[in-house]
C-alpha cells in the first residue's frame, strides 16, 4: 500500500523532533493529522508523556498572562522637554515676506499636528527662552528710618519710626485721624439755649429739646436749629406747648434716711430714688398731684447728702429748679444741724464762720453757731463734698451726726424718714 505525500499546506512542528519516527498520514476518517509509527509502542508512550509535559507550562503561562492592553500615550519625557521651550509653527520660506504674526496664523492652520517624535526632536534642536530679567529693589542702608530692618526693630521695641515734618501721626492700627474742622463763629453772640438758661426759662437741656420741637420763638420767628446764636437784645418767647410741658413736671422732697446714696449706687449702697414710691409717700403731702409713674422718669437729685448723713434731699424734673439749686452761681442757703464732739474755742467758731480753705481753695462765708452745747448749727451758701466735716476737722471737732433742715426757703418740717412729698405750688426755694 503506498504511503501517501504530504500535502503542501502541512507546518513543521517547532517542537524538537521525538524518538519516534513522525509521519504524515491521512487518518481513518479521512482527515489529515500527526501520528507516531506504531511499530515503537514503548518509544510512542514515552514521547507522549513528553509532550504531556511540554504543554503544561504553556498552558499556566496562558492562565497567567495579563489581558491585552490598550496602546500608551507617547512618553512624557518629550513632553517635560518641551516645557519652557518657544517653538515657532511658522515656515520660513513662506513667512519671510509677510508680517510674522500673519504667518504664524497662516502655518498653524495648514500644517499637521506634530508628533512625539517630531516634538523630540524640536525640544533637542530648540534653543530656551531665556528668562524675563528682574528688576532689583531699592537698596536702603539698614539704619535709615525707613528701611525694614529699623522699622521691625522699632516696633520690637514699642517705638515707632520718626515721622516726617508735616505729616500727619496715624493711630496704632487704625486709619490716619482726619483733621479737625474748625468752624469759626460768626459773631460773639452766645447761643439760643444758653441765653434761655441764663433768663431762667429753663435748663439748657430743655432748651435743646425745645429748639428740636420749634416751640422757641426769636424775635417773631420760629428757630428749630441747634447752636443757633442771637444777640443779648432778642426777644425770645416759648410756645404754649413747651409751658404745658413745662407745668407738668414735678419736685419730690425726701427725708433720706442713713446708708442710702443720693446718686447712682455705689460701693454696695442703694440709691435713695429707690424710696420714691406710693407706700412711701407721706400722708399729709397737701399737693394736688397724684402719684404716677411718668413723675419717676427723668428725676435727678439737685444737690446731695453723704451716705451717713440725713434730712432734706431735693429730685426734680425742672431744670430750672436744679440750675437755681445746684448750678455755678447758686446763692440758695442750705441750713444744717450737726452733733460733734470736742471743744470749740471762740477762735476755733469764728474761723468756721469765714476764713478756712479746702484744697487750696477759700470757701463761701458761712454761718455757724452753736444750737445746744453738742450741737452746732451751719448755713451754707455752697455745696462741696463733704465741706462741713472737713470744716469741723480743722477746728479740731468730730462730727457724729448731720441732718439737713432746709433749703432755700423750704423746710424738711415733721416729714418722717424714709418717706417723700411734693412741692407745692405754693412753695418756692
Amino acid at each position: 500500500m503506498p504511503i501517501s505525500t504530504p500535502t503542501a499546506t502541512a507546518i513543521a512542528p517547532k517542537s524538537p523532533r521525538p524518538i519516534g519516527t513522525l509521519c504524515h498520514r491521512r487518518g481513518p476518517a479521512g482527515g489529515d493529522g500527526f501520528a507516531l509509527d506504531s511499530t515503537f509502542p514503548a518509544l510512542r508512550a514515552r514521547h507522549l508523556n513528553r509532550l504531556d509535559d511540554m504543554a503544561r507550562p504553556t498552558l499556566k503561562l496562558n492562565k497567567a498572562l495579563p489581558a491585552p492592553a490598550t496602546p500608551r500615550e507617547p512618553t512624557s519625557r518629550a513632553i517635560r522637554a518641551m516645557r519652557g521651550v518657544r517653538r515657532s509653527t511658522a515656515d520660513p520660506a513662506t513667512s519671510a515676506g509677510s508680517p510674522p504674526d500673519r504667518a504664524a496664523k497662516a502655518s498653524a492652520g495648514t500644517a499637521p499636528p506634530a508628533t512625539a517624535h517630531d516634538r523630540g526632536s524640536a525640544a533637542a534642536t530648540s534653543t530656551p527662552t531665556p528668562p524675563v530679567a528682574r528688576r532689583r529693589p531699592r537698596e536702603v542702608p539698614a539704619n535709615a528710618p525707613d528701611s525694614p530692618r529699623r522699622r521691625h526693630r522699632d516696633r520690637r521695641r514699642g517705638g515707632a519710626p520718626p515721622a516726617r515734618e508735616g505729616a500727619r501721626v496715624a493711630k496704632p492700627g487704625g486709619r490716619p485721624p482726619p483733621r479737625p474742622v474748625v468752624v469759626k463763629a460768626e459773631s460773639d453772640d452766645p447761643r439760643l439755649s444758653k441765653r434761655m438758661s441764663e433768663l431762667g426759662l429753663c435748663s439748657r437741656r430743655e432748651a435743646d429739646e425745645w429748639i428740636r420741637n420749634g416751640w422757641v420763638r426769636v424775635d417773631g420767628a420760629v428757630v428749630d436749629t441747634l447752636g443757633t446764636r442771637v444777640p443779648a437784645s432778642a426777644q425770645i418767647t416759648i410756645e404754649r406747648a413747651a409751658s404745658r410741658e413745662q407745668a407738668e413736671r414735678v419736685t419730690i422732697l425726701l427725708n433720706k434716711p442713713i446708708g442710702y446714696v443720693s446718686g447712682q449706687a455705689e460701693d454696695g449702697y442703694r440709691p435713695a430714688s429707690v424710696l420714691i414710691t406710693q407706700e412711701n409717700r407721706w400722708t399729709g403731702d397737701r399737693a394736688p398731684l397724684s402719684f404716677r409713674p411718668q413723675h419717676l422718669r427723668g428725676l435727678a437729685p439737685a444737690g446731695r447728702l453723704d451716705i451717713d448723713s440725713t434730712g432734706l434731699l431735693v429730685f426734680t424734673q425742672d431744670g430750672r429748679i436744679a440750675k437755681r439749686l445746684v448750678g455755678r452761681d447758686s446763692e440758695v442757703e442750705k441750713e444744717y444741724l450737726v452733733r460733734v464732739e470736742g471743744k470749740l474755742s471762740a477762735e476755733g467758731l469764728r474761723r468756721l464762720g469765714h476764713g478756712l480753705e479746702l484744697d487750696g481753695v477759700r470757701l463761701k462765708p458761712a454761718k455757724v453757731s452753736w444750737q445746744n452745747e453738742d450741737q452746732l448749727r451751719f448755713v451754707l451758701r455752697e455745696g462741696r463734698k463733704r465741706q462741713i466735716r472737713r470744716m469741723c476737722e480743722l477746728v479740731g471737732l468730730e462730727v457724729v451726726g448731720l441732718k439737713r433742715v432746709r433749703t432755700g426757703s423750704v423746710v424738711l418740717g415733721s416729714l418722717p424718714v424714709g418717706q417723700w412729698r411734693y412741692l407745692r405750688p405754693d412753695e418756692r426755694f
